[in-house]
């Protein structure tokens, strides 16, 4: 960036705001130091490095600390400054996902060692900032191959099934809420994720039989279900299908009524692509704000939708066309919790109160909570989880 100006404090300020946006209080202490050796280098930071480069709004500050921990992790011989940008970067909203997503780019272009080294680093730095990390393996269903994240132990299990478009990792800051209660399970439904391009599912039936699979190749006779929107009236249907597995449901921001605007949205795949399903779908899922903000939440939707496939995509929209449980939803004998975002375009608590109708069912609303209530709302999920769950597993949760 050429500067307009050639008035040095006027650099110097420009520097140190863009300094300061990236290392916060450790500003001072970093110029003190390099100013205590080399007051020439500490000033390049500040008029250079900083008002010449970094304060260019051509590249945010997320993506500049992006790109900065990627090539540090390459050159190699740099884990001290390596060290120092990872907090940068969790500090300027890069997520813990993404961090580890870098060290495997790193693995690609400049080989396994660097990444390797890179990845020890981050995991220190993230245990460092109280960061957790939710990891998922491969997984075989009956026909497809999976992904699979497993808590393991004897706690009572909980299988979590993701929104359409999206994976397991859309309760990535849920999970760690409900661990020291239960034994977690989240896997990626067929089509999306590390199912994608799996046999296609027909219907929401099919959904549930993958879940019944998955119960019984993990060993597990019942469960307690929470599933978000599709995850959510897949969680239903399966209450409905196999009540021998459900020990309870809770259903986030989900349906079980078909709109004419699902099979809308698997034509406009089908006529226009992904990327123009990105703006209807960000806007139905997140408020303004969050989309403003663009932090982890919102970044991960969009570049799941860019990457989803059109047929997966279109399929799924047509499994919830096909919807039908309202005649059925007295059946469910499991108890449901019910559980709407205020702010939810998609599933607003009016549609959602019209599932209160199973034997053992409550209600619960998350104030200001759009759509994808995991993503934006993790901890008030996690605990509206847990309220409704806590006397059905012995133990209150704490918090």
């Amino acid at each position: 960036m050429s500067l307009a100006t050639d008035n040095p404090d006027q650099v110097a300020l420009i520097g140190r705001r863009a300094m300061q946006a990236i290392t916060g209080e450790a500003m001072n202490d970093i110029l003190a130091t390099v100013g205590s050796h080399s007051p020439q280098l500490a000033g390049n930071l500040v008029t250079h490095a900083f008002a010449s480069v970094i304060a260019d709004p051509a590249l945010g500050h997320t993506t500049r600390e992006l790109a900065t921990i990627t090539m540090l992790g390459a050159m190699g011989g740099c884990e001290g400054q390596l060290r120092t940008h990872l907090g940068f970067a969790l500090d300027c909203g890069l997520a813990p996902e993404e961090i580890v997503a870098c060290a495997e780019h790193v693995s690609v272009y400049a080989g396994y060692p660097r990444a390797l080294t890179m990845l020890r680093i981050a995991r220190e730095v993230l245990a460092d900032h109280g960061e957790e990390l939710c990891v998922a393996g491969p997984f075989h269903l009956r026909d497809h191959t999976t992904r699979l994240f497993d808590s393991g132990g004897d706690k009572p299990p909980m299988v979590l099934l993701h929104a359409l478009g999206l994976d397991w990792r859309m309760w990535s800051r849920v999970i760690p809420l409900l661990v020291p209660h239960y034994r977690v399970i989240a896997y990626d439904l067929r089509g999306f994720g590390g199912a994608s391009f799996a046999p296609q599912a027909r219907d929401l039936a099919h959904y549930a039989e993958d879940v019944a699979d998955l119960l019984d190749r993990l060993g597990q006779t019942r469960a307690h279900v929470t599933g978000l929107s599709l995850g959510g009236s897949i969680a239903l249907e399966l209450g409905l299908q196999r009540p021998d597995l459900v020990a309870s449901l809770s259903v986030v921001a989900a349906t079980a009524w078909s709109f004419p605007a699902f099979e809308e949205r698997a034509r406009a795949a089908e006529t226009e692509g992904m990327e123009a399903q990105v703006i209807p779908s960000l806007t139905r899922w997140f408020r303004s704000n969050d989309l403003a903000t663009n932090d982890w939440a919102v970044r991960y939707a969009r570049n799941c939708v860019l990457r989803a496939s059109v047929d997966d995509w279109s399929a799924a929209w047509r499994s919830l066309a096909r919807v039908s449980l309202d005649g059925r939803l007295r059946d469910i004998e499991a108890p449901t919790r019910i559980i709407a975002g205020e702010c939810d375009q998609s599933t607003p608590p009016s549609l959602m109160e019209r599932l209160l109708v199973a034997p053992q069912c409550d209600f619960t609303v998350i104030p200001a909570a759009p759509h994808m209530v995991s993503l934006t709302h993790a901890e008030e999920l996690g605990k509206a989880i847990l309220t409704g769950n806590c006397d059905r597993t012995g133990s209150a949760p704490e918090f």
